[in-house]
């Protein structure tokens, strides 16, 4: 009875096998896991490493993020990098040393951040050098060039950038697209010309949000290993963007155009970061000239945009939507520079604009060599031609926007 009870219960021989393994696998994920959590529970404990202290301090780091300039003196938000917390000891201002507060008071933890607040009465237009004394006695400087309040932020600043926003991204990618028309009737050797311009504007756009994030890149805090954040968000973006833009065949029409408005977003809303966050440090200095300059900058974008459009025939609400898609970024990153600016975050951003835009010139490439249906399509003197002139379009036109 009892062997029959038994033989009932007992698992097939195969799904016994499944079950042995699975457990083993368990176990051989479990059981490495447990051997480093208690040999990084020695090290700490034990502290093996105390035998090779030769007395020399710890490495220190500070990276300086913000900025703000008011009635009340210097405010500056700094981040520590280093191995060990470290603890902000003095400031000085112009070499003599001021009062100030911490907040949050105490040690700075690896990464942690914290705002140091100075009553000094700086003078407008005036250069100020700010000098950070940690306990060990390192130092660490962060130059004010030239000193003018920074604009607070307020409410009533996010219209005026909303529409600074759209006049500089919305507005000129709508009219680059209104040359849709125009360019409707154009040959085939067109065509191709207009494809290759694209190339040439969004590879000019590259090579810019890689410049800009790592330059960006350079002030954020060196635990974040900014270039190399860089390349890694470029290429994971690419990648993904890759992935579901094949999911279905290589993108065609108002498809690719999607894709190529989605790109030239991501890059303008790192652009929009950048003057966001001019405007927050007060340094913005856009005039008429620059900000025409800016829009001036974009139309050739439309332009670009609308070359894969040129055998289809999309609704009108299609072209509001690939404006809106490529120029309101410029919005939003002017909203969040003025309010939150961090570098890291602003290269991430350009990084991720960067690896769109290379997936958009592979994509763009493709569709060219399928158009013209010849393995040499892309060295005719109309490519060629079209890559240089967008190109120089887009050097000759930033021209105007670089300060």
């Amino acid at each position: 009875m009892n062997d029959t009870a038994a033989s009932d219960i007992a698992l097939p021989p195969d799904q016994s096998l499944r079950l042995r393994s699975r457990v083993a696998n368990a176990l051989w994920i479990v059981v490495p896991l447990c051997l480093f959590a208690l040999a990084a529970a020695w090290l700490v404990v034990a502290d093996p490493l105390r035998a090779f202290s030769n007395g020399a301090p710890p490495v220190e780091k500070l990276t300086f993020e913000r900025r703000i300039l008011n009635d009340t003196g210097i405010h500056l938000l700094v981040r520590a990098g280093g191995s060990e917390p470290m603890m902000i000891a003095q400031v000085q201002v112009d070499d003599a040393y001021w009062t100030f507060a911490q907040d949050p008071p105490g040690e700075l933890g690896r990464l942690s951040t914290a705002w140091i607040h100075l009553p000094f009465p700086w003078v407008l237009g005036e250069a100020h050098v700010v000098k950070v004394v940690s306990r060990t006695g390192t130092t660490f400087d962060h130059e004010i060039p030239v000193a003018v309040p920074t604009p607070q932020a307020h409410p009533n600043q996010l219209v005026p950038q909303a529409f600074l926003g759209a006049f500089v991204g919305v507005f000129p990618v709508a009219i680059g697209l209104m040359f849709f028309p125009v360019l409707r009737g154009v040959s085939r050797q067109g065509m191709s010309f207009l494809l290759a311009l694209t190339i040439g504007l969004l590879a000019f756009l590259f090579l810019d949000s890689v410049e800009d994030a790592l330059e960006l890149a350079d002030e954020a805090a060196a635990a974040f290993q900014g270039p190399i954040m860089v390349v890694l968000a470029a290429a994971a973006t690419f990648s993904l963007l890759w992935f579901i833009g094949r999911r279905r065949g290589a993108p065609t029409g108002l498809a690719l155009a999607t894709y190529i408005a989605l790109g030239i977003g991501l890059h303008n809303l790192g652009e929009g970061l950048a003057i966001g966050a001019a405007f927050a440090a007060g340094a913005a200095g856009l005039g008429s000239f620059l900000v025409l300059g800016f829009t001036l900058h974009n139309i050739t974008e439309g332009i670009g945009i609308a070359a894969p459009l040129l055998r289809a025939r999309p609704p009108l609400t299609a072209f509001m939507g690939l404006a809106l898609l490529a120029g309101a970024p410029a919005i939003v990153g002017m909203w969040l520079g003025s309010l939150a600016y961090n570098p890291h975050w602003s290269a991430l951003a350009l990084a991720v604009g960067a690896g769109a835009i290379l997936q958009v010139i592979v994509e763009v490439g493709a569709y060219l060599l399928r158009t013209d249906g010849r393995q040499t399509s892309l060295i005719t003197p109309s490519v060629i031609g079209g890559v240089v002139v967008g190109l120089a379009l887009m050097y000759a036109t930033a021209v105007l926007v670089k300060v």
